[in-house]
This record gives structure tokens, sequence and C-alpha cells, in this order.
């Protein structure tokens, strides 16, 4: 199915990984249209969950893929296809502030027209898929130096 879509100008393929160190996480996405990268967007934030961190390479990827002419179907691919269900969820929960800006951006997509589509396709990392390796490798590459070596310093500095 993904060489499929690769073969298309219509399809844009998102590649998501997230991982945390030191309390430090990092959000990657990949941006694929027609086997040709569009974007890789590399975050990091300090104190996230990994649930979060995942939300949030998957906002940044939609972001691009709906900012593409043309565009009329995107698949999200994840290892933690638990955060991309997040995005559908209507009841109360902590990601709220990413899902309303993800489905803003959906709304926006489907308004374009009503044929648009999404899927979440979740991908298990010990598969060894080439587009997912590279999104795997990225995430795990950072070794996190905070300046702050604990919270308690964070804390302190915040005030200061």
């Amino acid at each position: 199915m993904t060489l499929q879509s690769f073969s298309s100008l219509h399809i844009t393929i998102i590649v998501t990984d997230a991982s945390i160190k030191k309390d430090i996480a990092t959000s990657i996405s990949h941006v694929y249209i027609c086997n040709h990268p569009l974007t890789k967007i590399v975050h990091h934030a300090v104190f996230v969950t990994s649930t979060e961190a995942e939300l949030f390479a998957i906002r940044c990827g939609i972001n691009q893929a709906c900012g593409k002419e043309n565009v009329s179907k995107i698949i999200v691919i994840t290892d933690s296809i638990y955060a991309a269900k997040k995005i559908f969820d209507s009841k109360s929960h902590p990601y709220q502030l990413h899902t309303m800006a993800i489905l803003s951006k959906l709304c926006q997509f489907f308004t374009i027209n009503q044929e648009n589509s999404i899927e979440s396709w979740e991908y298990s990392s010990c598969f060894n898929w080439r587009l997912h390796q590279a999104v795997d490798k990225n995430s795990k590459l950072f070794n996190p130096q905070p300046i702050f070596p604990n919270k308690i310093s964070w804390d302190y500095y915040k005030k200061d």
C-alpha cells in the first residue's frame, strides 16, 4: 500500500516518532509526497509525556500536508496508534490543545474537498521498515545536555 501511495502526487505520507531521554522529548515527523521527502521536522520539549510528544509530531506533519496544494489523502504512520486515536476523542483529556489544533487544520482540509481523507496506520519498530527506521534513528540520536540539571533549578530560574 505504501508503494502505491508513493506513486500518487495527491497522497501525503507522514511518518512520526517520539522518544524521551532525561525528561526531554524529541518529536520527529517526516513528510513525503510521491516518494520524495517534503520536510523533516524535529522538536524538543521538556517534561512532556510520550503521548503528547507523538501528538505534536502528528500535528506538525498534518500542518505541512495541509499546506500543500492538490493533496487529497493524508496517511499518518506511527508506532503509537493510541496517540493518533486521541485526535478524534471528544472526551475531555489532557491533550485537547493538540487535538483542537489538528482538528482545526483537518476541518480546513475537508472544507476544500469533502472527498479528502485521512488514515492512521500503526507500525511497530520491530518490522525495520526503511522510512520508520530513519525517523526512529533521528529520534534516538539526540543527546540532551540540560542547562538546568533538575526541576528545582529550572523552577528557581523561572522565578528569577
